[in-house]
């Protein structure tokens, strides 16, 4: 499937992935020390939920349109962030993965995004222009990521977001975690992938299950799984703060009551 940001901005997918994000991003901030947090596919930053794209599939509506209106407390880093970024009982824009991430950072902290769309990273590259503490690189995201790997700062985040355009990317993907825990085995690593027909994930999951990864696989599933329509989404975290299974079990549930979705998969540990 091709996963174009611009036409899903705000959907169920995106507020449990920046859910999971802003809460892993504040546990960096537990620490004085600082961090980078390497987004390896970033998209525009930020997205106009009036756009011609994204009221051409309405997503949002069943998405950040109805968990802002919702009492989820293990998802609310994420949402006060959206409510920040609109005028007050507003819903205009959503902010993508790289605008979560910036709105997290500390003085000496570092965001480093890259983004291969030239249209896309033109505009990227406005929205963040003038914060010395964001830099942003026209690269191939894989390339970029493991070139930046490990940041001078030696604590971070990196967040593998990839838009499945080619049927070979689980398997691109599994690889490139395989490569980047072997580059920086103490760096947090959260990939994404889409639920569509998970016969195509199995690459993923052949890479990282039995490696001797530390790690959890959290889902949300929305819709009925048929192979052919996109049902969900999930995230595989390597290196994950500690009982951060309980945080995205929070988050997985409290985003099935405020969208009204099926029973959801339990989170689990990758088999080492």
């Amino acid at each position: 499937m091709n996963y174009r940001h611009l036409y899903h901005a705000g959907n169920h997918a995106d507020v449990f992935k920046h859910a999971i994000l802003a809460q892993l991003i504040l546990h960096l901030r537990l620490k004085p020390k600082p961090f980078a947090v390497i987004d390896t596919h970033a998209g525009l930053g930020l997205y106009d939920l009036g756009s011609a794209e994204a009221l051409k599939t309405g997503e949002a509506a069943d998405g950040i349109v109805r968990a802002l209106d919702a009492a989820m407390p293990a998802a609310e880093p994420h949402l006060a962030i959206v409510r920040g970024m609109n005028a007050a009982g507003g819903l205009s824009v959503y902010p993508g993965s790289a605008a979560v991430a910036r709105s997290l950072l500390r003085d000496d902290d570092r965001l480093i995004a890259s983004e291969l769309h030239p249209d896309d990273h033109r505009t990227l590259r406005a929205q963040f222009r003038g914060d010395p503490r964001v830099s942003i690189h026209h690269r191939d995201g894989y390339e970029a990521f493991l070139a930046f790997i490990p940041p001078p700062e030696r604590r971070g985040l990196v967040l593998i977001d990839p838009p499945y355009e080619e049927r070979d990317e689980p398997a691109r993907l599994g690889a490139a975690l395989v490569a980047a825990m072997k580059k920086w085995p103490t760096g947090m690593f959260a990939a994404w992938y889409p639920v569509k027909d998970r016969t195509t994930l199995a690459p993923l999951f052949a890479a990282v299950d039995g490696a001797g990864f530390e790690g959890i696989v959290a889902e949300f599933i929305r819709h009925e799984e048929n192979g052919l329509r996109f049902a969900g989404s999930g995230l595989v975290i390597l290196n994950p703060p500690w009982q951060f299974e309980a945080t995205a079990t929070a988050i997985q549930t409290e985003l099935r009551d405020a969208l009204g979705a099926p029973a959801q998969p339990p989170v689990r540990r990758l088999r080492v």
